[in-house]
């Protein structure tokens, strides 16, 4: 998916709008569905605003099959973590169909229009949450943060145990994330190969958005490599599902020995 795909998305700073213009787009892979969040994920961290109203075109957007599930993932994480309202219009038949259904699943209103004009109503209809300050339920104290963190100077391996742990929000995500920074700065090493247990974690659709920008800058400059092992499902899911579009591989691993494993061999990789 070319970078160009970023004139798509739009902001109207008056009416803290996002405007994602999918008109005569064609989702027809998860590795586009993927590209295509990134691309927005990007554009809502560069405005500086957490907080935006979504406008969706549907203008002769097809969403494949096989896409399907990556979109409405993705859609749901970035909904949670950024979105005071999504309106959607001008959508086909077909593609309405699956929002409707998947609404219906999953307790959330459509908001489907046939003109922009009257989706912009009805968002001017939405109250906005954006001048009161996001204040998160604070769910953890450092106490518990910190043995969940080791570090073996030996083997250069940083163990981040998020084993029957849940990342609620992003508040979670950032105060690990601050925590594990802290740490690794206390070390005196910059570089270490991380080893994450996720045995039992969950990452609540609201946290997801933040929890893969902190591990994706937290892995620019601190990671020899990363080895995840023991996730859920749905943790796998999404793990996958961002890998196919960073061009990162996500390494994951069944066992905790499997994991060690897989980073002596890049250990040789490096070297």
């Amino acid at each position: 998916m070319p970078a160009s795909f970023k004139w798509r998305i739009s902001f109207i700073e008056d009416a803290q709008v996002m405007e994602a213009d999918f008109s005569d787009f064609r989702f027809d892979s998860t590795a586009t569905v993927n590209t295509v969040y990134d691309i927005i994920e990007d554009r809502i961290a560069e405005t500086g605003e957490d907080s935006w109203f979504f406008l969706v075109n549907l203008n002769g957007t097809r969403i494949e099959p096989e896409a399907w599930i990556d979109y409405s993932r993705r859609g749901r994480a970035l909904n949670a973590a950024h979105s005071m309202g999504s309106v959607r219009f001008d959508a086909s038949p077909e593609t309405a169909a699956q929002i409707e259904r998947a609404a219906q699943t999953e307790a959330f209103d459509p908001n489907l229009f046939t003109s922009r004009a009257a989706a912009l109503q009805r968002i001017a209809e939405l109250p906005s949450t954006r001048r009161a300050r996001v204040v998160f339920e604070r769910h953890y104290d450092e106490a518990e943060l910190a043995p969940r963190l080791s570090f073996d100077p030996e083997t250069g391996i940083m163990e981040a145990d998020f084993s029957n742990f849940t990342f609620h929000h992003a508040g979670d995500v950032n105060q690990f994330y601050d925590h594990i920074e802290a740490r690794i700065a206390l070390t005196g090493r910059d570089k270490w190969f991380f080893l994450v247990n996720l045995d039992d974690c969950r990452i609540e659709p609201a946290a997801w958005v933040q929890y893969a920008h902190r591990g994706k800058t937290l892995n620019i400059a601190h990671s020899l490599g990363s080895v995840r092992f023991a996730p859920g499902l749905e943790t796998e899911a999404d793990i996958r599902m961002r890998a196919e579009s960073q061009d990162f591989r996500p390494n994951i691993r069944n066992t905790r020995q499997e994991a060690l494993e897989r980073i002596e061999e890049m250990r040789r990789e490096l070297v």
